[in-house]
């Protein structure tokens, strides 16, 4: 019987490599029969894996200094290209841009988002065409975050204020944890109307769950990317796929049914503010739409909204503090900015934002240094870039974090220097350089059809909070009761969040500024 059992071991041991072997040749003499983008010698099975731990956009940048600005690598079972250059970037994201519209659906993707029923990552078609001209127009257009202006100066405050008490107490503040309990308190108040605090308790579970989304769908998942693992749950991910979204649309079905019923008590009343998710629900009656928006649509429409739109404007006014707190002069010229526009006599506006070109300066330079590092795509049909044939289901990543550091496009790249959005000098053209897409060394909410169109949203909330900051308060970080400079380290994530949380003494300005 045992021999019986190690004849079998044996046999399927054989049948493994054999498979193995044959796929990789089959795949190596259909990848030479194209014309490939240069890359690195792939393993058996794994490919490349091994080639990106554990920060991927820094493992593609060093790589790609040795293979170029557009390079082929396997990941797993998966094809795949890095581009690493604008010229690159604009053959796909405008050139080519309907046959790069799509993103890839990874298992995470499938279960968090009811099967891409959201608007991330659902893939480019008529669904995506509606949800994106009601996002423009209604959802995140002008008008209703104009409406909805009153709750951002609100939470804005209520984190100054926040802050104020524990200057006054002594204390020092976690800024990255503060950040996003405003940004969720944000975002939850514009969506549904709730606020994430530990009193309100459908609102705190969003925020957990929020967070629990972004953890998972940041995590490397072998059953995506290697054949032979697809069936398997290695990981246990699965379970906690399964956990995340029945917890989620519980809570949301919930609060669904609630928001109708104070919909009929509003329309009676004739009164209030519509938040987005009273919007959602007038799509979805609308017997006139081009469209049927389905509560799946709604459900996963939100959790879009919750896991871009909060810690991502953390982070970004995060790693600014940052680097203010490593250049006073840079602090200390802002803030002479903001006095000299502001005053000292009332806070910082939105309104004020538009008058205040060195903060929109340093805003930019921020995102140039510290941006959501990666753009993530997919080829849906064969295409040739730069020469080189790209076949169709191949993913794609543009490397956002190493263009804003090509020394091509920027004049002392790894510098944190405003200056260089406001140079007078013709022969830097930083200073003409827009955040929206239309420069593609400078990509921070993508480009084209598929940029992120919470784009104004979150502009308005990091520029007015990092004025508020600036113009409050002093920022100091100590290490064993000295002063110290702030240490800069990455840390993984598809948000590019800090390695080492931002702990500072806060010390409020001498003639404090009402925060009311």
């Amino acid at each position: 019987m045992a021999s019986d059992l190690q004849s079998y071991a044996i046999l399927f041991l054989i049948w493994l490599i054999s498979t193995v072997l044959v796929r990789t040749i089959f795949s190596n003499f259909r990848t030479t029969a194209r014309h490939q983008p240069p890359g690195p010698i792939a393993l058996p099975i794994i490919g490349h894996l091994h080639l990106i731990a554990p920060i991927p956009h820094q493992a593609f940048h060093k790589l790609s200094k040795r293979y170029g600005p557009l390079m082929y690598l396997r990941l797993g079972s998966v094809p795949a290209v890095v581009v690493s250059n604008a010229d690159t970037a604009r053959e796909i994201l405008k050139t080519h841009e309907t046959a790069f519209a799509s993103r890839p659906q990874s298992s995470a993707v499938r279960y968090l988002t009811y099967g891409s029923s959201d608007f991330s990552f659902a893939p480019y078609g008529p669904y995506w065409k509606f949800m994106k001209k009601i996002c423009m127009s209604e959802l995140l257009g002008g008008r209703t975050l104009d409406q909805l202006q009153p709750i951002r100066h609100e939470e804005i405050r209520r984190f100054l204020r926040l802050i104020h008490k524990k200057s006054n107490g002594g204390e020092v503040v976690n800024v990255g944890k503060d950040l996003i309990t405003m940004t969720n308190n944000i975002i939850s108040r514009m969506t549904m109307s709730r606020i994430c605090s530990d009193t309100e308790g459908d609102a705190e579970e969003v925020r957990k769950l929020v967070n629990e989304v972004v953890v998972l769908t940041g995590t490397f998942n072998v059953s995506d990317y290697i054949g032979l693992c697809r069936n398997l749950d290695l990981q246990g991910l699965k379970k906690r796929f399964e956990d995340v979204h029945r917890r989620f649309d519980a809570m949301m079905e919930r609060i669904i049914k609630e928001h109708v019923e104070g919909r009929k008590m509003k329309m009676e009343r004739g009164d209030g503010v519509k938040d987005i998710l009273d919007l959602l629900l007038e799509i979805s009656e609308d017997e006139s739409a081009e469209m049927k928006l389905t509560m799946e649509n709604i459900k996963a429409f939100i959790l879009d909204i919750f896991a871009a739109g909060t810690a991502t404007s953390a982070v970004t006014t995060e790693w600014a503090l940052a680097e203010l707190i490593n250049h006073p002069d840079i602090f200390k010229k802002a803030r002479a900015e903001i006095d000299s526009i502001v005053g000292i006599n009332r806070l910082v506006e939105e309104s004020d934002v538009l008058n205040l070109p060195y903060l929109q300066a340093i805003v930019k330079e921020t995102l140039r240094l510290h941006p959501s590092p990666v753009i993530l795509r997919e080829c849906t049909k064969d295409s040739k870039i730069g020469g080189y044939d790209i076949p169709a289901n191949t993913q794609v990543f543009i490397n956002v974090w190493a263009m804003g550091r090509d020394p091509e496009h920027w004049v002392d790249p790894l510098e944190f220097r405003p200056e260089r959005f406001m140079s007078s000098d013709e022969s830097d053209s930083s200073h003409h350089v827009d955040l929206r897409g239309q420069h593609f060394h400078f990509l921070p909410f993508g480009s084209g059809r598929r940029s992120c169109p919470g784009t104004s949203l979150a502009l308005q909330v990091v520029q007015t909070t990092l004025a508020s900051i600036i113009q409050c308060f002093d920022w100091t970080v100590e290490i064993n009761g000295k002063s110290a400079t702030v240490d800069m380290t990455e840390a993984p994530g598809i948000t590019l969040p800090r390695a080492h949380p931002l702990v500072c003494l806060p010390v409020a300005r001498a003639n404090p500024i009402p925060l009311n």
